[in-house]
């Protein structure tokens, strides 16, 4: 186990036993869902739609066949604009968004438009009027794609109010919750349609994820293959969730990622961020006054639905990658160096060539370990020359 991990918005290593132990039980007892009717094919069938329920459940959508798994995110929004979006379309995005939003959007050729967001990262529907959106709607956009949160600032965008500008102008809200879902409440009011993956705040093993629609879209095949019924069809159906899940399914991650949504039901959703909203804001305080620290997005704010436990920081001009190495090296800190996969975010930030070290916070983390890091901080600005003049 890693001592001092803190790259939880990459994916979070520590999880509760009880997921691990679920990923075991499963590769031990699952057959393959609806493809029999012997104990242990009917057993896994039932286990993939207790997690879609739970995972409604959690979110506040009624029926669980709304929920369509898939191996990640960034597989989920490859699926979902194979599906929702011609070639050439138009859309809005925001510069705050992840490659996973912005790759697939380039593949398809869309005509995007772009969003600005704040020093913070947040993206603020109050600069914004229903006018901007019924505008884009009469070019024919009917897809806005807006991230929950940063992963580079951890702000978290109003994505309600977004929301209801988009829908009074006839445009669908497709809200990735990656950074979100499991950290804070993540409502169904919030969007059309959800795009989650299972291995960040949501506990689960690498591999999961999903798309969740809520409301009526006319969904295309974008993945065909078997799916234990409707076998003499010779194309895909076309209903949730078949229309995004073929083949086999990944039994045992989906399993486990259950027992991760099982996890943050008993502990509660708002414990859960209480506990990493005060690491955050720990971390945040230990940091004031060392020498060369630079710190982005919306560190004095002590709200906690303003942002998740992310913080992104650089000491003077050195390289993020030279700083992660070191904290790595001398502390064993696991940081995340780089652009974090946002890049027109970190243009926005002035970060692009230097980048920017990421740390991110879980429930398991601890008082000690903040105050830990902080030190390791502390002494890093010391060792790169850092005087209270800086």
């Amino acid at each position: 186990m890693i001592p001092y991990y803190f790259d939880n918005s990459s994916t979070t290593l520590v999880k509760p036993p009880s997921v691990a132990e679920g990923v075991a039980y499963a590769i031990h007892n699952f057959a393959n869902a609806g493809r029999a009717f012997y104990d242990n094919a009917m057993a896994a069938g039932r286990e993939i739609y207790y997690t879609r329920a739970k995972i409604a459940k959690l979110i506040g959508i009624d029926d669980p066949f709304n929920v369509a798994f898939t191996s990640s995110f960034t597989d989920g929004l490859n699926l979902l604009t194979a599906s929702l979006l011609e070639d050439g379309a138009s859309v809005i995005t925001t510069r705050s968004e992840h490659n996973s939003v912005l790759r697939p959007l380039y593949l398809k050729k869309c005509a995007v438009s772009y969003l600005d967001c704040d020093s913070d990262g947040r993206v603020r529907p109050e600069n914004f009027n229903s006018t901007n959106f019924r505008a884009h709607a009469a070019s024919g956009t009917r897809f806005m794609f807006l991230n929950h949160a940063s992963n580079v600032t951890g702000a978290v965008s109003d994505a309600q109010s977004f929301r209801k500008l988009c829908n009074d102008a006839g445009i669908a809200l497709i809200l990735d919750v990656s950074q979100t879902f499991g950290h804070i409440p993540v409502d169904a009011d919030c969007a059309d349609i959800f795009v989650f993956t299972g291995h960040k705040g949501l506990f689960g093993p690498q591999g999961t994820g999903g798309i969740i629609i809520n409301g009526s879209f006319d969904l295309r095949v974008a993945r065909t293959g078997g799916t234990g019924d409707h076998s003499f069809e010779p194309l895909q159906p076309m209903t949730m969730p078949d229309v995004f899940e073929a083949g086999t399914h990944n039994t045992p991650g989906i399993y486990g990622l259950g027992k991760g949504v099982d996890f943050i039901t008993e502990t509660g959703i708002d414990n859960i961020r209480r506990k990493e909203s005060d690491l955050t804001l720990l971390f945040i305080d230990e940091l004031r006054g060392i020498p060369g620290i630079r710190l982005y997005g919306g560190v004095d704010s002590t709200d906690p639905g303003e942002r998740v436990p992310v913080v992104s920081l650089n000491i003077g001009n050195i390289s993020s990658a030279e700083l992660s190495l070191y904290l790595w090296e001398k502390y064993e800190i696991s940081t995340r160096p780089g652009v974090h996969c946002a890049p027109l975010l970190h243009k926005h930030l002035g970060t692009a060539e230097q980048g920017a070290v990421r740390f991110s916070f879980s429930y398991f983390n601890t008082d000690d370990e903040i105050r830990y890091a902080a030190n390791a901080l502390r002494q890093a600005s010391r060792e790169f020359g850092f005087t209270k003049g800086d």
